[in-house]
């Protein structure tokens, strides 16, 4: 069996390639781990260890028909992973890096694990996270990102939806998940509860068909 140190301490803006290399090293040994990305805290893994997979899906008590979202480092990534049409490429690459979640038709080298069953899309974000970039680069693999929000929290003082506020700490966040992770990813960022902008670019049009971070600034344009 593979042994890994719980938590790494990175460096948010200049992560040191040693502890990259380490945590590269437990995702592709099947790692799943909790870690911070431009929206929020995140729990993820590598796009391809089917086993991984399934435990961020029974950590986050998903159905198999419940598509997963996943990061690439770059639009000519995200091409490779799904059909990406002139009309979605000329907006992706206005908003790429950034706070927004793609919804495009998948390619064969999506697993049917993370992609809707029905539609055959899946969801793809290019965070701009220097951490996130600094593993994609490393893995040469997507890696699964669903947000660490699970349906209930219970902290000292009460029960909180993951809809509503207040929130976990990062200390809190990373109590109640130590036991379901593998990896911690600690870069001293204190968790934020506001969402990715989801575009569904499967149709001829573009459609935000959630609100999120920087929504505004592609409302003009869909």
């Amino acid at each position: 069996m593979f042994l890994w140190q719980k938590i790494f301490t990175v460096h948010p803006d200049n992560p040191q390639s040693r502890r990259i290399e380490e945590i590269k090293s437990a995702l592709s040994h099947g790692a799943v781990m909790l870690y911070p990305t431009d929206t929020v805290y995140a729990i993820g893994c590598d796009l391809n260890a089917k086993s991984a997979v399934e435990r961020v899906r029974k950590i986050k008590q998903l159905a198999n028909d419940k598509p997963l979202t996943f990061l690439c480092p770059s639009l000519s990534n995200v091409a490779t992973y799904a059909f990406v049409s002139d009309t979605a490429y000329r907006l992706m690459k206005r908003l790429i890096p950034g706070p927004y979640t793609f919804l495009l038709p998948a390619t064969k080298l999506v697993p049917r694990l993370v992609q809707n069953p029905k539609r055959k899309t899946t969801g793809i974000r290019v965070p701009n996270h220097t951490v996130c970039l600094a593993l994609l680069e490393a893995l040469e693999n997507p890696i699964i990102s669903t947000s660490a929000h699970l349906p209930s929290y219970e902290v000292d003082d009460g029960k909180f939806s993951s809809d509503g506020e207040p929130q976990l700490s990062r200390v809190e966040l990373f109590d109640y998940l130590d036991n379901l992770v593998d990896v911690i990813v600690d870069t001293g960022e204190e968790p934020t509860y506001q969402v990715s902008t989801i575009l569904d670019l499967t149709g001829d049009e573009p459609m935000i068909t959630r609100r999120g971070l920087g929504w505004e600034a592609v409302a003009a344009w869909v």
